[in-house]
């Protein structure tokens, strides 16, 4: 990553905000396309979205005790509806109930509680006259779709979806993050029965190239993802953990795995699938020791509150991060390689194990003989003994037999210690 993006691998851990019309169907935030609801049915939400309970220093407030460090807003999802007072359509927050920019009111937000700010924005709009169907689009199967994409002008849409990232990028002062989403060229879909062929979308679609060089130009420092069919400052893998550091040419690049709480982005009230807390923080944990980050979603109810569910994983999450932040923040990955259940981290000299399996008596680290100076477990500051025995150990009664040449041997407690996800640091010689 360039230098001036260095704050994104320094503070690994984010949150993802999906919320717009889609809130108040409750069912998905794909729920438009999900159920090929006719757009004038979906346009009636916007006559219910009140949001009488938004108040994004209390999302911000959540963020931070959580131990997040930036966090990325749906300004427009898939179904067109805009967050944010846009002079190219009427169909944002300001002309309805809710009656304001909530875009404005997050930005102000969120930078008071110093957290970085973040756009999400989508490449897809199914409100807009001039988006032609395609695989995902609520009309794909209408047996007029091709007739329909005939009368439709895509350059128009591609000067509105341009327009407003510019005024998305000259409106609300400086923006550190925009997460474009998605491209699919790839994606033709063919109609069942009528064999008619809609296809998918990418680059020239986006003119990609110019939209990206107009990101650059209005904002010189921002991060930007790699969904516009074009390489980005990362990549973004969704909705699974890599089992690498993920790599460009064989070279490691900077990523950040996209997860939701649940399975779904948007708030969804009968979806009870929710990870539990040691999963997200060893998910976390995880990315990190790969070199990378962690974007986690809350998806806000349709009054735009956190419903209690959420708010319970972001508490769980910060109880382990208050006592363990620093293996995360300011981490990545280690030279050493781990053993079985564990993962490392590195910051400054110290080395991170964070032990996912507890073992009984002794934890046995491979090539760190005579590399550490000190041990601790990082959650009391209560010191942990080491110790390299003679790899010709023999074996005999309450003698454990020797380790390989090279490795050092932690005595543990029998009881782990009681948070989320043990973490022992180990001081590294000068």
């Amino acid at each position: 990553m360039k230098s001036q993006h260095a704050w994104f691998t320094h503070h690994r851990f984010g949150l993802f905000v999906h919320w717009g019309l889609y809130a108040l169907a409750a069912r998905h935030e794909w729920v438009m396309s999900r159920e090929e609801v006719p757009l004038a049915a979906y346009e009636g939400y916007a006559r219910r979205f009140e949001a009488d309970r938004y108040d994004p220093r209390a999302w911000a407030d959540a963020a931070k005790r959580a131990g997040m460090r930036y966090a990325v807003l749906t300004t427009k999802h898939h179904d067109g509806f805009c967050l944010f007072d846009s002079e190219l359509t009427d169909y944002t927050s300001v002309n309805t109930p809710y009656g304001a920019d909530a875009v404005s009111a997050f930005v102000e937000a969120f930078r008071a509680a110093g957290l970085k700010v973040g756009f999400y924005h989508s490449l897809l709009d199914w409100h807009h006259p001039d988006f032609t169907i395609d695989e995902f689009h609520p009309r794909r199967n209408d047996p007029d779709a091709v007739a329909l994409n005939g009368g439709k002008d895509f350059a128009r849409y591609r000067e509105y979806l341009h327009g407003q990232v510019r005024e998305l990028l000259t409106g609300y002062g400086t923006i550190d993050y925009l997460f474009f989403d998605f491209s699919y060229p790839e994606h033709s879909y063919r109609q069942p029965g009528t064999g008619a062929v809609l296809p998918g979308k990418g680059r020239r679609d986006w003119d990609s190239e110019a939209l990206l060089a107009l990101v650059r130009e209005l904002q010189p420092g921002i991060v930007v993802n790699d969904r516009l069919d074009l390489p980005g400052d990362l990549v973004t893998p969704e909705q699974y953990q890599p089992s690498g550091p993920m790599l460009a040419g064989g070279e490691p690049v900077a990523w950040e795995a996209c997860q939701t709480l649940n399975g779904s982005w948007g708030y969804d009230r009968d979806n009870r699938d929710y990870k539990s807390v040691n999963l997200l923080v060893r998910m976390l944990i995880d990315g990190v020791s790969k070199g990378g980050n962690l974007l986690l979603n809350v998806g806000p109810t349709g009054r735009g509150n956190l419903d209690p569910r959420a708010l319970a994983s972001l508490a769980g999450i910060g109880t382990w991060m208050e006592l363990h932040d620093r293996s995360i923040i300011g981490a990545g990955p280690s030279t050493f390689s781990a053993p079985v259940d564990t993962r490392y981290t590195e910051r400054e000299g110290r080395l991170y194990v964070h032990v996912f399996a507890w073992p009984f008596g002794h934890l046995h680290l491979p090539g760190l003989a005579g590399l550490v100076a000190y041990a601790q477990l990082l959650n009391d500051g209560s010191e942990i003994a080491f110790s390299a025995d003679d790899p010709d150990q023999v074996a005999q009664n309450t003698l454990p037999g020797g380790q390989p040449p090279g490795t050092l041997t932690l005595q543990l407690p029998v009881q782990a210690p009681d948070v989320a996800i043990p973490v022992i640091e180990l001081t590294l010689c000068d």
